[in-house]
């Protein structure tokens, strides 16, 4: 339902196997429910803040706490746009799309994750296929950025069909060792020369301002 004072929420991006959506209360605590069950194998540590290195409990607050604390730093200039991602009616996962000083530097970044019950279907593909359109072809993107620790498979394999090129690596501490992070940038035609998702966009016109585009 759209809202005349948060236009966002009336956004909507459609694959052929997804809809994300500005997440409603009940969107949070579905991906509340599927962070409580586990969202990696736990003797790896894909992300780069381990917070799915607590109990099932604390893992499912931290999602919602992280949610509402996204929806109240928002502004133009700063902001991130973590959508609920669904199939079939069930929410799967959550795609993060976001941009610092976007108008000026037309660069965004992503970010991700899905339930385990839901890895390995084409699922992350199309999740971040729908927000690159967003970001491409609908609020004019010059580059998105994305990254993965080296043994990252699955996400390293989601950029590369996606276009992404090796743009560098980072250290960061995860469990108290080291760990590398490669570093990947796509840029607009790169995008289209291997852009093979259709996306279908509701809603994006009232949001621009949101973004620090339009009136």
């Amino acid at each position: 339902m759209a809202s005349e004072f948060w236009p966002l929420v009336g956004l909507r991006l459609r694959t052929p196997l997804l809809e994300l959506r500005w997440p409603s209360q009940a969107d949070l605590d579905a991906l509340a429910a599927l962070a409580a069950d586990g969202v990696h194998d736990p003797a790896v540590q894909p992300f780069w803040v381990a917070w799915t290195d607590v109990g099932p409990a604390e893992r499912a607050r931290s999602v919602l706490q992280y949610h509402w604390g996204r929806w109240a730093a928002w502004t133009p200039a700063d902001w991130r746009l973590e959508l609920a991602v669904v199939r079939d009616g069930l929410v799967v996962g959550t795609q993060g799309l976001s941009g610092t000083d976007f108008a000026i530097r037309r660069e965004v970044a992503t970010g991700s994750w899905l339930g385990r019950a839901f890895q390995g279907q084409g699922i992350g593909t199309q999740m971040r296929a729908a927000v690159l359109a967003l970001a491409f072809e609908d609020l004019d993107a010059r580059y998105a950025r994305s990254g993965a620790f080296e043994d990252n498979a699955a996400s390293l394999g989601v950029s590369r069909k996606l276009g992404y090129a090796d743009d560098g690596v980072e250290l960061f501490t995860s469990r108290g060792r080291p760990a590398v992070s490669r570093r990947l940038r796509l840029d607009r035609a790169a995008w289209q020369a291997a852009r093979t998702v259709p996306v279908e966009l509701v809603g994006l016109e009232p949001c621009l301002p949101d973004f620090g585009l339009g009136g």
